[in-house]
């Protein structure tokens, strides 16, 4: 019996001085620590990335599958600038997917909004601006859609009195006069996001389109003791460039905010007063502003 129990006694000891040499044997690349000091044993064509994701960044070879297929959740890139940035790409909204969606913005003025028309007298005027944009896309490829949008534009403005009467030599009277426009657009659009979150709930994008549109406006004002009116024909085409943010509010459901901030157009008009031709000109040009008037709010739908 006391045989037994010193030769088990001894089979533990070379057991216990054994195993930290066979841990010492191990490659310190095939260590990877995780959070409370312990080690796992991982492969070591795979050590680089396991210890990647426990720092906390993203498994470049993650993947889900949406519609029978395996879509990365980072998409990868080439840097084309001089400087790596360190930014990730995540999928946002996965190619053969629809979004149906509606883009409306608004804008509106009066004499109240500004207190400093308060102290003048005589001061009454107003305005707005509305427009309307249903529109249909298609994914083509990962966080990058194709579709069409179709667009209603209406403004409407009215000097109803402004009176200003400093001295005999500086006064003036405004009174009567309103402007009222409405157009109608179709647009080719492209939109590129970029996924901010790997969660797919927040990203931001930006959008090029290709629009086509015409409309008419009305210029009315008093001239010697009778009201005339300006009637304007117009076409018009436009590059617009419009960046903006997009988050999801439940699953299939996105809000977006979109700013018109750079573009091109060119304008033919062709104008007529009280009814008699006058003229026509065409225009052309470039603008770089933000406008308030031209902050869209949109809500889609995807499938």
């Amino acid at each position: 019996m006391i045989r037994k129990l010193l030769f088990l006694l001894f089979l533990a000891t070379i057991g216990w001085t054994v195993a930290p040499a066979a841990r010492a044997d191990v490659p310190v690349d095939s260590l990877a620590k995780i959070v409370g000091g312990k080690f796992v044993w991982v492969p070591d064509s795979m050590t680089s990335k396991v210890n990647s994701v426990l720092k906390g960044n993203p498994g470049l070879d993650e993947r889900v599958i949406h519609k029978g297929d395996t879509i990365p959740m980072v998409l990868k890139s080439r840097n084309l600038g001089r400087f790596d940035r360190g930014l990730t790409n995540y999928l946002f909204i996965p190619k053969g997917s629809w979004a149906v969606g509606l883009t409306v913005s608004y804008g509106e003025f009066s004499t109240k909004d500004l207190q400093i028309l308060d102290l003048l007298d005589d001061i009454d005027l107003g305005g707005y601006m509305f427009s309307v944009n249903p529109y249909v896309a298609y994914f083509i490829r990962n966080n990058l859609s194709l579709g069409l949008k179709i667009g209603y534009a209406a403004s409407k403005g009215d000097i109803n009195s402004f009176k200003i009467d400093i001295d005999e030599d500086m006064n003036f009277n405004l009174h009567d006069i309103s402007y009222k426009s409405k157009s109608y657009s179709a647009a080719i659009a492209m939109r590129q996001y970029f996924g901010i979150a790997r969660q797919g709930r927040f990203g931001v994008f930006n959008e090029v389109d290709l629009l086509i549109g015409s409309g008419s406006s009305d210029f009315t004002r008093p001239y010697d003791g009778e009201l005339k009116t300006t009637h304007t024909d117009m076409t018009k085409l436009e590059l617009n460039f419009m960046p903006g943010v997009n988050v999801f509010i439940i699953k299939n459901v996105s809000f977006n905010l979109s700013f018109g901030i750079f573009g091109f157009h060119m304008k033919s008009e062709k104008q007529a007063v009280n009814g008699e031709p006058l003229g026509s000109r065409f225009t052309s040009g470039a603008n770089f502003r933000f406008n308030i008037f031209n902050m869209n709010f949109g809500i889609e739908a995807h499938f």
